[in-house]
Parts: C-alpha cells; sequence; structure tokens
C-alpha cells in the first residue's frame, strides 16, 4: 500500500488546523495521486469525501474533527503512518438514485447512507411502492420513506425506528417515516438487488422532496433505488473499530 497521502477537511476551525498540523508532519499530495486519503471532520464530511472519489482507487481514512464520527476513527497526531498500515478496509456499495420531477426533468445522484422521501408542504406525502416493477402498497400515507444501506442504518433510519443491519448483510432496509396508513408500519427489509420505486401520489398537492446523502431534489414525481454494485467505496478503520463492531455495539447503548 502506498503511503502518499492526500489530507482533506471539513470548513471547521477544528478540522482545518489538524489539516495543517497534518501536512506539515507527514506532507499531502494531490487526492489524485494518492494511496491513501484522509479526511478530517465528521460524517457528513465523510460522505462527501467518499462521493468525490469515485474515480479513485484510493482508500479513505477518517479521523473524526466532527461531532458523531460514526464513520471516523479517533483523532490523534502520533503514530498515524502506523495506523494507516494496520487498518482494515470495509468496501460499501452506494444507492443508486433516480427522480423525475414535476417539470419532466430527470436527476441522479449517489448515497452511502440513504435515499429518503420527506413531505414538503403540511398535508402528508401519499406514495406507492414498488419492488422490482410489482406494486407492493399501493398507498402509503405518512411524513415519508427512505431506503437505507447497512453502513447507513444507524443514521436517519435508526432514528426513525428502522432496523440496525449488519454490514455483510445483503439487504436494504426501507423505513416509514411517522406512517399514518397503513397505522405504524415500519417497513421493509429487502435484497440488496431490489429496485425500489415510489410514486408520488396528489404530487401538486401534497408536494414530495428526494434526497440522497443531503442532495435533495424538490417537488418530485416518482423515484427509483436500488444499489450500485459497479462502485466501490474503501473506507478504512483500525482494527478493532470497524464497521461491523460499531453497529453491533449502537445496538446496546
Amino acid at each position: 500500500m502506498s503511503l502518499r497521502i492526500a489530507f482533506l477537511a471539513s470548513e471547521a476551525d477544528v478540522a482545518q488546523d489538524a489539516l495543517g498540523t497534518l501536512r506539515k508532519r507527514y506532507g499531502h499530495v494531490p487526492p489524485a495521486e494518492a494511496g491513501i486519503v484522509v479526511a478530517l471532520g465528521g460524517d457528513g464530511f465523510m460522505l462527501r469525501t467518499l462521493l468525490s472519489m469515485v474515480d479513485h482507487p484510493a482508500p479513505v481514512y477518517g479521523m473524526n474533527r466532527g461531532t458523531v464520527g460514526f464513520l471516523m476513527n479517533e483523532y490523534r497526531e502520533d503514530g498515524l503512518i502506523g495506523r494507516l498500515e494496520e487498518a482494515v478496509q470495509e468496501i460499501i456499495n452506494p444507492l443508486s438514485m433516480t427522480v423525475m420531477d414535476r417539470r419532466g426533468e430527470v436527476h441522479k445522484a449517489l448515497a452511502i447512507n440513504e435515499v429518503s422521501l420527506l413531505r414538503a408542504g403540511p398535508q402528508a406525502a401519499r406514495l406507492r411502492i414498488s419492488v422490482d416493477g410489482r406494486v407492493r402498497m399501493e398507498e402509503l400515507v405518512c411524513d415519508g420513506a427512505l431506503v437505507s444501506t447497512p453502513a447507513g442504518s444507524t443514521a436517519y433510519n435508526y432514528s426513525a425506528h428502522g432496523p440496525i443491519l449488519p454490514i455483510g448483510a445483503d439487504v436494504l432496509a426501507l423505513t416509514a417515516i411517522a406512517a399514518f396508513r397503513p397505522r405504524r408500519w415500519r417497513g421493509a427489509l429487502l435484497p440488496s438487488n431490489a429496485m425500489v420505486r415510489f410514486d408520488v401520489l396528489e404530487a401538486a398537492k401534497r408536494p414530495v422532496m428526494a434526497d440522497a446523502d443531503s442532495n435533495s431534489v424538490a417537488d418530485i414525481d416518482w423515484v427509483e433505488i436500488r444499489t450500485d454494485p459497479k462502485i466501490r467505496h474503501k473506507i478504512l478503520f483500525d482494527p478493532g473499530h470497524g464497521l461491523e463492531e460499531r453497529l453491533i455495539s449502537e445496538q446496546f447503548t
């Protein structure tokens, strides 16, 4: 493994301070030339960094300069080279979101955590849910719904009372957000290769937005979501602190 390191940081002052310190201490190359990218920030910055590295083979090692840091390692300035050499790699396939808005424009985006649909007005959304071309629910009345990867299952999905998925699970979580009809419907577990489609019913009266890891599209007509197996995000973790351990630990806190 090459140790030509590219250091990237969020705009937070604490991350920028760490960026200057680590670049001075360990050197720095552009991301396209790096063997490893070190991301300094929180989970949101980590997601943006991973998505920006789609066309580059270098894995990403995060150090927490944010709040939660679920996808990050502990920040320490000393011993970084040894930590990178011993780090364990996890592979994550993102979700691909395709959206048609009410103007007839098509939008595409990737999501490592989840794709969510959220009502954009005072009235509840009305959604029809299809899986692999078959209508599974004619009408879900709710504040929204989301499809989550195992890696993202402890984020918004968990807050919406969705299940935490083991990192090796070959499934996706489809979770309702404040379901009204069917009353308290929590969602479903689906194969990771399933194609999920949401059609917005009464879209003009009950507007809905779609969001893929904070990449949002307003006033949508329908959205299709599926795993993209061709994209392989590489994340590095300190031994014993990888995603599998974190997902298990989260269920006992």
